[in-house]
């Protein structure tokens, strides 16, 4: 059989015969258009800064989605450029913990940005999906560090290299567990994208529709 067409849609819920780890890297063009989640689940996207994940998330996810960059850029909005971004990272960080916990308290399906450095972000995340009876997947852009870098420059906002490097750190840590065919304790699942399969995909979609097994 060869690779999924570009528009079919790709059920994600573990079934009795499904991998629980899905990697679409080194497929081109030919990786899949949608990925579809169960209803009222939870999507975190994790990658290196400047990987492209909030650019995937604004075109891929007709839904609620929640940003950490979003949050900072508001913040900058009412501060202005004069007060240097770390003296008030604290409270930016404070603010999007907030407003996703609200997300997440609504019970609808939700797409959340994550850089994938901190475990016990995805434990919460995993916490907060089982008490509504939902599950957390894991989408995980693995680019090159210098593709990460030059995204970073293509949008006018950089990370400093100890942050760039914690950054290595926790990607190479989920990349070894995922080739190994373990998603991160707490997620149902997880997807592998490099650049060109994340370029491919048009739509995250979450229905009821993803619940039967795939064959």
């Amino acid at each position: 059989m060869g690779p999924p067409g570009p528009r079919t849609p790709l059920p994600l819920l573990p079934g009795p015969r499904r991998p629980r780890v899905r990697d679409l890297r080194g497929l081109g063009g030919w990786g899949p258009g949608w990925l579809w989640f169960g209803e009222g689940d939870v999507v975190v996207v994790s990658g290196l800064p400047g990987s492209g994940k909030s650019t995937l998330i604004r075109r891929a996810v007709d839904g609620v989605c929640v940003d950490s960059q979003d949050t900072r850029e508001s913040w900058a909005r009412r501060l202005g450029p004069l007060l240097p971004y770390p003296l008030y990272r604290p409270l930016v960080r404070i603010a999007h913990f907030a407003g996703l916990r609200r997300v997440l308290r609504g019970g609808g399906a939700v797409v959340v940005h994550d850089c994938g450095t901190q475990r016990w972000v995805r434990r919460w995340l995993a916490r907060e999906a089982a008490r509504r009876g939902r599950r957390l997947h894991l989408l995980l852009l693995d680019v090159t560090p210098r593709t990460a870098r030059a995204g970073q420059q293509a949008r006018g906002r950089g990370v400093s290299r100890y942050a760039f490097a914690r950054h290595r750190r926790a990607l190479r840590a989920l990349l070894a567990g995922l080739e190994a065919g373990t998603p991160p304790p707490g997620c149902a699942s997880a997807v592998l994208l490099d650049r060109p399969a994340a370029d491919s995909l048009h739509t995250i979609a979450f229905g009821p529709g993803a619940d039967p097994p795939c064959g």
